[in-house]
């Protein structure tokens, strides 16, 4: 499922599909969004997906335990980026959390 599609759920149904509150989930952008600005500092290509979906799909990775081969075929990138997205994703809020000492 893409962001397109629950960004107006309402918080109660948001909370439950997603796992985390909508405030919650709006931090987690502002985190990847500052990672991601210093990452294209040093070039590179843009992302075909919106910060949005790819929290997303670390998201349902890590509630649904789906697989990567679903994941690629649902957001239609291959699946290595899949991989490589939700690694990046957790790493990056990990990262955050334990410098932020939480």
């Amino acid at each position: 499922m893409k962001y397109e599609q629950i960004r107006n759920l309402l918080d109660e149904p948001f909370r439950r599909l997603t796992g985390v509150k909508r405030q919650t989930f709006e931090k987690m952008v502002k985190i990847l969004e500052e990672d991601d600005k210093n990452k294209k500092i040093k070039g590179g290509r843009k992302n075909k997906l919106s910060l949005e979906n790819q929290l997303l799909m670390a998201l349902e990775y890590i509630r649904e335990y789906r697989t990567y081969f679903h994941i690629f075929k649902s957001y239609g990138v291959s699946e290595s980026t899949a991989y490589k997205t939700v690694r990046w994703v957790e790493d990056t809020l990990i990262f955050e959390y334990s410098r932020r000492g939480r």
